[in-house]
């Protein structure tokens, strides 16, 4: 398995991805990543700015997630808790499984290859946040080692469960 920066011309896979996540979501009545979100411009914006990432399995992009290092400003404000640092962090952000390779553990592969580029960066915390009804993101990220750290609301005032992990 490979992870690399995702050129535009993954767009089309990455997008595959996301919408078999939003049916999924949508079948468990989940509401996340509805209403046309994450589309085609958030990818595309993710892909120029160097944030966007597959994971890839013989030439199949099999995993998506976009990562950054530059803060996130709707992580400014936490309520009913508080983070377990202040020093800088990766966030993780649109992170979807093909649904063929749902259950092999490659979500938890991608987060391993962000702890390796948090580390060759000197950066030794990752922040996320998900749905409060997305009991298959939760369980992934406490499987991981991420602690819950309180709420935080996004830019459209959606609720979001938000989790850190230091190594």
């Amino acid at each position: 398995m490979e992870f690399r920066q995702a050129a535009r011309s993954d767009i089309d896979s990455i997008l595959n991805i996301i919408k078999q996540a939003q049916a999924y979501f949508k079948e468990h009545e989940i509401n996340q990543w509805q209403n046309n979100y994450p589309n085609h411009e958030v990818i595309m914006k993710d892909i120029n700015n160097s944030q966007s990432f597959v994971l890839v399995n013989r030439d199949k992009i099999v995993g998506t997630t976009a990562v950054s290092f530059e803060g996130e400003k709707t992580y400014e404000i936490i309520y009913e808790g508080q983070w377990l640092s202040n020093f800088d962090y990766a966030v993780i952000h649109r992170m979807a499984v093909d649904s063929v390779y749902k259950g092999q553990g490659l979500a938890s592969l991608m987060i391993k290859k962000v702890e390796e580029m948090c580390l060759s960066k000197g950066v030794h915390s990752i922040k996320i946040d998900t749905h409060e009804d997305n009991a298959s993101m939760q369980n992934l990220i406490h499987k991981n080692g991420f602690q819950y750290c309180g709420i935080i609301y996004l830019q459209d005032n959606s609720k979001r469960m938000a989790f850190e992990k230091i190594f």
